[in-house]
């Protein structure tokens, strides 16, 4: 019942681009995605000391990013908080054209970030980006909990999944959580890390949950 992590998330007021994937769009098609990251990673650092206590940020990272040079060393606005911030890989393009991207994931968790998969359960392409990254944090896709106290074998499902990061040291983070019923179901299958507007709904600035 307190505030682990927030996540940062990206709105835009301009009505040409109403929705994150239309201001991801547009930026791909304009060559400018690396603009974007920067552009974030410098607002999540300059709003974190705002936040609860020590919580941690997770960060949504696009892969492209991992070729921004920007992304590594000093340059990067969030590399003196790394301790705080979990970087979450993204599913808009895939590891597999990133320029070295296995010594640059490395890279930066010398640097002290957490990598996180974000909506495992949600298909393949989620399933192989856990294979890969092996990551600190998982974040299991709303897809598996929305009617879960009445599905027995969604509630397999996410048992197995939470016991399997279990053993592989990873950190389980349950998403899209909408009522009191999915809570304590998911409480009772061992999660204890969830996200979604049973809590808090996407604000500026840092909301205050409700438990």
């Amino acid at each position: 019942r307190r505030a682990f992590a927030y996540e940062a998330f990206v709105r835009s007021y301009a009505p040409a681009l109403p929705t994150p994937a239309d201001l991801f769009r547009a930026a791909e098609r304009l060559d400018r995605l690396p603009e974007i990251g920067r552009a974030i990673r410098a607002r999540v650092a300059a709003e974190l000391g705002q936040a609860t206590g020590d919580a941690k940020e997770f960060v949504n990272l696009h892969p492209c990013d991992l070729d921004d040079d920007a992304l590594f060393g000093s340059r990067n606005p969030l590399a003196s908080v790394a301790d705080r911030i979990v970087l979450e890989i993204t599913e808009r393009a895939s590891l597999e054209d990133i320029r070295e991207g296995s010594l640059r994931l490395a890279a930066l968790r010398r640097m002290g970030f957490k990598l996180a998969v974000d909506d495992l359960g949600a298909g393949y392409a989620g399933l192989s980006a856990f294979a890969r990254l092996e990551p600190d944090v998982v974040k299991l896709d709303m897809s598996l909990v929305r009617g879960i106290p009445e599905a027995p074998t969604k509630q397999r499902v996410v048992r197995s999944m939470r016991e399997l990061c279990g053993e592989l040291g990873m950190l389980v983070v349950v998403e899209g959580v909408e009522t009191p019923e999915e809570r304590d179901v998911l409480a009772g299958l061992g999660c204890q890390l969830q996200q979604g507007y049973l809590f808090a709904r996407p604000a500026a600035g840092f909301p205050p949950a409700r438990f």
